[in-house]
């Protein structure tokens, strides 16, 4: 079987950090051409648009898509309507609406649809989900706080609608708990402080039920390490995956723990799910979003500046 012809729509840091080199290791898969408004890759077809890409490169099977949310919804329409598999970079759309119109035109058009959680495939996730299963969870807390400052410089469209706010790194946390619990979790409380001069929120506490109780702490304020662990209060001690999925530890005694590897992971399950003719469309991560946007009390937070005053 011949490599499936790959497309990369967005080619910002997130894509040349990781995507690029995922791409480069996964056999059967070759990035053929890309397409930025601002960005050139060497050795592949550039443009500076999806339409033009899609329009004058026919031998391209599969787009993966790393644009921010908002306007996604068309680019991932033209990509199933060239007849190409799609890919989506999360958080995989703006709304729940679209992406249930994205798998009606997937299926109808028998192409697979990936809406990607990199942080599910984060080194020691699978151990903590297979560890969970055989204890009773009394108690769940996430932590889950960074610099926007470091991670998202000058980035406007975060705090946009549609953007995410603090929940665009939160989402990682919420696509792992949900991954590991083995009961459905349910939002039942929410409190986003949005800074007075922006659109989305800042930082968040949520509260949630999925059969014991279940709290979170988001926060893009934070100064120093990173902070990105969820803990387990259960039967058997307290569990804690730490370093945003690579380690897993029970009482403080290491249990697993790996290298990133998780981008790779998703291109190399993109290729098999081609090759099977499959779909993978979890929404429940974007679905507590949702919810939370949906019901949570609004707290007015000082003004943010990209840069330090």
């Amino acid at each position: 079987m011949s490599d499936i012809e790959l497309a990369l729509v967005g080619l910002g840091t997130i894509a040349r950090a990781q995507h690029l080199p995922a791409i480069a290791a996964t056999p059967g898969m070759t990035l053929t051409a890309v397409a930025s408004r601002n960005a050139r890759l060497d050795g592949v077809a550039n443009f500076t648009d999806i339409d033009t890409l899609l329009d004058e490169m026919h031998d391209v099977q599969a787009v993966s898509l790393c644009t921010p949310p908002q306007g996604r919804f068309e680019q991932a329409m033209a990509v199933l309507r060239a007849d190409c598999h799609l890919m989506l970079e999360k958080p995989p759309g703006a709304t729940l609406t679209e992406l249930q119109i994205l798998a009606a035109e997937a299926r109808l058009r028998s192409l697979t649809l990936f809406t990607t959680w990199h942080s599910r495939e984060a080194a020691a996730v699978d151990v903590a989900r297979d560890w969970l299963a055989d204890r009773v969870v009394h108690a769940t807390h996430i932590d889950w706080c960074e610099d926007v400052r470091k991670w998202h410089p000058g980035q406007d469209w975060i705090w946009q609608p549609g953007g995410l706010g603090v929940f665009d790194p939160g989402i990682n946390a919420l696509s792992i708990l949900t991954a590991v619990l083995p009961d459905p979790v349910r939002l039942t409380g929410a409190d986003l402080h949005i800074p007075e001069n922006r659109q989305t929120p800042i930082a968040a506490e949520l509260t949630m039920d999925a059969g014991h109780p279940v709290t979170a702490r988001l926060d893009w304020r934070q100064q120093g390490a990173d902070l990105w662990q969820i803990r387990f209060d259960t039967d058997a001690g307290t569990a804690l995956l730490d370093q945003g999925g690579a380690r897993f530890s029970v009482d403080g005694e290491p249990v697993a723990q790996g290298d990133n590897a998780e981008y790779a992971r998703l291109y190399a399950r993109f290729r098999d799910l081609i090759a099977n003719g499959d779909s993978d469309l979890d929404l429940s991560p974007l679905r507590l979003v949702a919810d939370a946007f949906l019901t949570g009390r609004r707290h007015a937070a000082p003004e943010f500046q990209d840069q330090d005053p």
